[in-house]
């Protein structure tokens, strides 16, 4: 659960209790068992002038069939395993009140689809997950958000485009290194488009390293659009006007922080400093240019308190720049709590 209090340069201070995630699971058996999520966003579900204004949606809802310990299967609505948010987004997990840019417009979080698939511990550090999921709607790409807007969430979702996604995963002794991948096709919902169906691939390749009071981490992710010049003149075609989406989008973050509280205390307090740069207009189709306000980075540093290892009191502040001449980014100043047990 996160509430956030978030004031954006030039806009009103806007107070959202953001999610509200209930957790259900059962076990059938030692071999047979059952999790999801029930996700509220934004304290209630409403429609003004024609906009919703919140969302109930299953995040997941899998069963697990544990055969042995390298190879088990899972069945349902799974998370996306690419980067490091995706799958493990607890606020208290993660510094800074809002999610990374990186894991916003590259990686579009939270990403869940149904799916099936496997998992395991392959053992020597090394651990894997992998499903064929539906793919995605290439309608509902954009400029600003690249393929976030297609995500099809396992709600009536056209598998008739499916896609592969998988992570491996090494950890040992404060480290955890992982690599993604998901590839599949991008049809286009309810509409007719006379191309051929584009193609897309996520990879990612991400990092973390605690010692003693210390932490690092970092994450470098791209997506590749095959097919970007046909869909946006398909889609001008259609709507009116192109989307201006990309072939090609990047996205990178390192970050550090430090347990400042001193031993003896019971609680802590962790400062930490982020540099990103997610840029969703990384490389046009032949005909297309860049839309420069797109092209972003951003400094973040904050702190968090933790009075309890599962409760986070946060807050930041984000310094965002982009490369147009004319559009300027805002800065941004962030407080935020947030719990799970």
């Amino acid at each position: 659960m996160e509430m956030h209090l978030n004031k954006v340069q030039d806009q009103p201070t806007a107070v959202d209790l953001h999610r509200f995630v209930l957790m259900v699971g059962h076990s059938f058996s030692d071999r047979l068992k059952f999790w999801s999520e029930v996700e509220v966003e934004h304290a209630l579900v409403a429609v003004e002038g024609g906009v919703e204004t919140g969302e109930v949606a299953i995040e997941q809802a899998y069963i697990d069939l544990l055969v042995g310990r390298r190879f088990n299967l899972r069945a349902g609505m799974v998370l996306v395993p690419v980067g490091i948010i995706n799958e493990r987004h607890e606020p208290p997990t993660f510094n800074g009140v809002e999610r990374t840019f990186v894991d916003t417009v590259i990686v579009p979080t939270t990403w869940r689809d149904t799916g099936v698939g496997a998992f395991g511990d392959l053992g020597a550090g090394f651990s894997y997950r992998a499903y064929v999921v539906p793919g995605l709607n290439a309608a509902e790409f954009s400029a600003e958000e690249g393929i976030a807007g297609g995500r099809q969430q396992g709600s009536r979702a056209d598998a008739s485009d499916p896609a592969v996604t998988g992570r491996l995963e090494y950890r040992r002794a404060g480290l955890t290194a992982g690599a993604s991948v998901w590839r599949g096709g991008a049809g286009f919902g309810l509409i007719r488009l006379d191309i051929e169906t584009p193609t897309v691939a996520v990879s990612a390749v991400d990092a973390r390293y605690r010692r003693g009071r210390h932490e690092l981490r970092g994450q470098w992710s791209m997506v590749n659009i095959g097919g970007a010049a046909d869909l946006n003149r398909a889609l001008q075609a259609h709507n009116g006007v192109s989307p201006n989406i990309a072939s090609r989008l990047l996205g990178a973050y390192g970050e550090a922080a430090t347990r400042v509280s001193p031993n003896a205390w019971a609680h802590e307090v962790v400062v930490f400093g982020r540099y990103e740069k997610f840029d969703t207009q990384n490389k046009m189709p032949a005909g297309f240019l860049p839309i420069e306000e797109f092209r972003r980075s951003a400094w973040v540093a904050g702190a968090t308190y933790y009075p309890d290892p599962d409760v986070a009191f946060k807050f930041d502040v984000v310094r965002e720049r982009n490369k147009s001449s004319v559009v300027r980014a805002p800065w941004q100043v962030n407080l935020g709590v947030g719990w799970w047990f």
